[in-house]
């Protein structure tokens, strides 16, 4: 229930038996604090006292909030959807229709302990939706509701996880937060977390409340302070992993290949969301590619998000490199499997600056490197595809002479993709860091004001597991035991203003 304006409830119920709708209502914009305060709040109830409910009824409520829209436009709203459901492609569909009017759409990301990308097969097998308290095994993410299926093409939705008190992953009981590359970033998910203990006085039925056990619909309210005007949903959630406190997150709660998938992230955000003009980036994984040879996988950034650079990483190291594409008007960053390979990712890096389009340029086999027009195109990042041969001397990005761009340098054999967008909207630069002798692990950093675009791993030998981005950081991983020495190669960018 809401204490400002209560919309028609879809169940013919007057109350919520569980009295979750008060709890979000107090902690989002409560009388005197809340992580929204004066917000209008909105009560929309969708599920039974027992708090389950069905697609079917998730999909009227939705088409509700649509109807007021279109007969009432105001200031883009947040809807929160703080219950969990297997996949469904009609809810997807709702969802997108809301984020075309400009809906900001938060949902939780599951309380299993488990990866997000799951759905159970018997749900998909029976044929029927449900939402609501989710049952063991049943998740939200990527192939669940609201995310489209496996690899997605434009997330719809911010998915948030849970942390407790200590900003770590909340437990419960054995179970906890889910995880992984299909959620955003974590918020508070608990009653007594220091970033929500101002906001607990105002909580109806303090009793309950204390009661209540950490769960990841509490952790989506504080992503739900309402965006400021023309923030679309890509550009609010690259602001929201700009503010978040970085690496407060102990990774070792994640299983060990959940780890560089899932964000160490933390929400916390500044009095307002400004619309600046500043480049904001952030990486999105794909899923792990099948273990055949050529198996390839894929990693698209959102609708409104620009591709700035594509890289790929195998724990094995059997990889054949990456490569950048437009395919049916949209890019993508591709990963490909090398024989006897045990699986590759592809690792996108996306912005929402510049306000130009960028383009990709690819060399020929013969031809040993990619660039940019001189004139008037800068690169943002550089890919390395070898058709045959496991990728080892593959490439490096070059810095340019003078004010001219860097080049993608390929070796023999070794194709290249530039990324190149125009130079009258950003400036940039490269930046390596190559350390004495072997070392596993090498990371190179953008200095302050310049946001990471590219990220690439650089050996003179075999053994290069890849490159992958954490924030504004490129890290080149070789392959343990491996003597050959490794360079991370970072390209950094600025808008200029």
């Amino acid at each position: 229930m809401s204490p400002r304006r209560t919309a028609p409830a879809s169940t013919g119920r007057p109350a919520s038996v569980t009295a979750t709708g008060t709890h979000t209502a107090g902690v989002l914009s409560g009388r005197d604090a809340g992580v929204a305060t004066g917000a209008n709040i909105h009560s929309l109830r969708v599920l039974n006292c027992q708090g389950k409910g069905t697609v079917s009824g998730t999909l009227i409520g939705l088409e509700f909030i649509k109807t007021t829209l279109e007969a009432q436009p105001y200031a883009p709203p947040v809807v929160l959807l703080p219950f969990a459901g297997a996949y469904s492609r009609v809810l997807n569909a709702g969802c997108r229709r809301l984020v075309q009017m400009g809906v900001v759409m938060v949902a939780a990301a599951g309380n299993y302990k488990d990866d997000c990308l799951p759905v159970l097969s018997s749900i998909r097998a029976r044929g029927r939706g449900w939402v609501g308290s989710p049952r063991r095994g049943d998740t939200w993410g990527c192939a669940a509701s609201p995310h489209p299926p496996l690899p997605p093409p434009n997330p719809q939705v911010i998915t948030v996880g849970a942390t407790n008190r200590e900003d770590q992953p909340a437990s419960i009981g054995t179970l906890g937060t889910n995880f992984g590359r299909c959620v955003d970033l974590f918020a508070p998910g608990r009653r007594h977390h220091r970033r929500l203990q101002r906001l607990q006085h105002v909580l109806h039925g303090a009793e309950l409340a204390r009661r209540r056990r950490p769960r990841t619909w509490q952790a989506s309210q504080p992503c739900c302070s309402a965006p400021s005007p023309g923030l679309s949903l890509a550009e609010l959630r690259q602001r929201l992993l700009h503010f978040a406190t970085k690496n407060a997150i102990n990774p070792g709660w994640f299983p060990e290949e959940q780890r560089l998938q899932t964000p160490n992230s933390v929400a916390g955000l500044p009095n307002r969301l400004g619309a600046d003009e500043q480049l904001y980036c952030r990486s999105v994984w794909s899923a792990r590619s099948g273990l055949t040879r050529h198996a390839t996988a894929v990693a698209r950034c959102a609708g409104d998000e620009e591709m700035l650079s594509c890289s790929s990483f195998s724990r094995s190291g059997r990889r054949l490199g990456e490569h950048m594409e437009d395919k049916e008007g949209r890019k993508q960053c591709v990963a490909h499997n090398a024989f006897w390979g045990q699986g590759v990712y592809a690792i996108a890096r996306c912005c929402t600056w510049p306000k130009a389009e960028c383009r990709i340029n690819a060399s020929s086999q013969a031809a040993e490197g990619a660039g940019c027009s001189p004139q008037d195109h800068v690169l943002t990042g550089c890919s390395f595809h070898s058709p045959s041969a496991t990728l080892g001397d593959g490439g490096r990005p070059m810095p340019g002479t003078g004010t001219g761009p860097g080049h993608c340098a390929g070796g023999t054999g070794v194709m290249a993709h530039a990324s190149c967008c125009p130079a009258a909207t950003l400036e940039c630069r490269v930046k390596e860091h190559a350390p004495q002798g072997s070392a596993e692990k090498v990371t190179v950093s953008c200095d302050d004001g310049w946001t990471l675009t590219g990220c690439s791993a650089y050996s003179q030998g075999p053994g290069t597991l890849g490159s992958y981005t954490v924030d504004d950081s490129c890290v080149a991983v070789s392959a343990a035991g491996s003597r050959a020495a490794i360079m991370a190669v970072a390209i950094c960018c600025r808008s200029r203003q």
